[in-house]
């Protein structure tokens, strides 16, 4: 049946011209709101879905927001694809998620896709969206895009962020709280800004309190489940252990635990760990993960916004336009005080 409704039945149901139509389709201003609403009106009662081949040839848009990522965290992406595609649908744009490899000639990889798709904006997240030859495409082509917490060159474009190092500087002051003072740390892929945000902002919590940072109780990792359990083999191999791990995401964090788990060292009550995202897997680990929660749906939706906005030059040599969102430390089972 939805088939085969089309334009032109809408046009007739509500009593305006197929161009008023495709109008109020494409939320174009200088509609009157009772024509607009007679309009929406028959949409719904036809239950009428535009066809986006149809709409991209009447005009110039083509109704398709890009995803660029390089990331190793399922749940990071699964959660940017969330909060990209409920902003998208409600202005009836498709969401295209296209994986890069940073390591390779990504100016090869963006090109293809900038021509054979025509988007009409992208959305770049960590470690895409401080990737130069990238952005450099993306201006060539004249193709929008907004960055996901970007580290370099913040007046270049829109982009949407949140405060990684005061999140993790309150983490680890929260941990010192309980009484730790042998606090280890697991650093992120170093590509990534944030990675390096987050270790800025432990190192600061531990200096403010008088701690040290220990050479040895810093490990590098790579936002991966992998390189957090090695990480973790490292950090807790002798006798001399921390008695807390931060690990800069949960995917890490959970490596840690699973270290943890083979040694036979309780948590929380022998070895506290905490993490960074509040991605899924932090609520169905035992015991459940103490984590920054970030907002990483939230973040995606108002860069979708931004995009749909159009709206992305700042007036009058102002900076683009940018968004800070709130993060939140999320307590749960498997931090404690420290072990006397």
């Amino acid at each position: 049946m939805n088939a085969k409704v089309t334009i032109h039945d809408v046009a007739r149901m509500s009593g305006v011209s197929i161009k008023t139509v495709s109008r109020v389709l494409n939320r174009e201003p200088n509609v009157k709101a009772d024509t607009r609403d007679r309009v929406q009106e028959a949409v719904a009662a036809l239950n009428y879905r535009p066809n986006i081949s149809a709409r991209s040839l009447a005009g110039s848009k083509a109704y398709l927001i890009g995803v660029f990522f390089d990331n190793p965290s399922p749940a990071y992406v699964t959660d940017v694809q969330l909060g990209a595609i409920g902003r998208c649908r409600t202005e009836g744009y498709h969401l295209i998620v296209e994986p890069l490899d940073s390591e390779g000639d990504v100016e090869e990889q963006v090109a293809p896709m900038l021509a054979t798709l025509r988007m009409d904006g992208v959305i770049l997240t960590p470690p895409v969206c401080d990737d130069v030859r990238v952005l450099d495409v993306l201006d060539a082509e004249g193709v929008p895009y907004v960055r996901l917490s970007p580290d370099k060159d913040l007046d270049r474009s829109a982009y949407v962020r949140m405060d990684d190092m005061a999140a993790a500087y309150e983490m680890t002051a929260h941990l010192i709280k309980l009484g730790h003072k042998d606090i280890a740390f697991i650093k992120g892929h170093p590509d990534h800004g944030a990675a390096h945000l987050r270790y800025d902002g432990y190192a600061k919590a531990m200096a403010d309190h008088g701690l040290a940072v220990r050479e040895d109780r810093v490990a590098q990792g790579w936002f991966s489940f992998r390189s957090g359990f090695e990480a973790a083999e490292t950090l807790l191999a002798g006798a001399d252990r921390p008695t807390a791990i931060f690990a800069s995401n949960d995917d890490m964090a959970l490596g840690v635990m699973a270290v943890a788990n083979r040694l036979r060292l309780n948590v929380p009550e022998t070895l506290s760990v905490a993490g960074f995202d509040d991605t899924p897997g932090a609520k169905v680990v035992w015991p459940q993960l103490t984590t920054v929660r970030q907002p990483i749906q939230a973040m995606a939706a108002a860069a979708a916004d931004l995009l749909l906005s159009g709206d992305l030059k700042g007036e009058d040599g102002a900076a683009p336009p940018s968004r800070l969102l709130d993060f939140e430390l999320v307590l749960r089972e498997s931090t404690g005080p420290a072990a006397g």
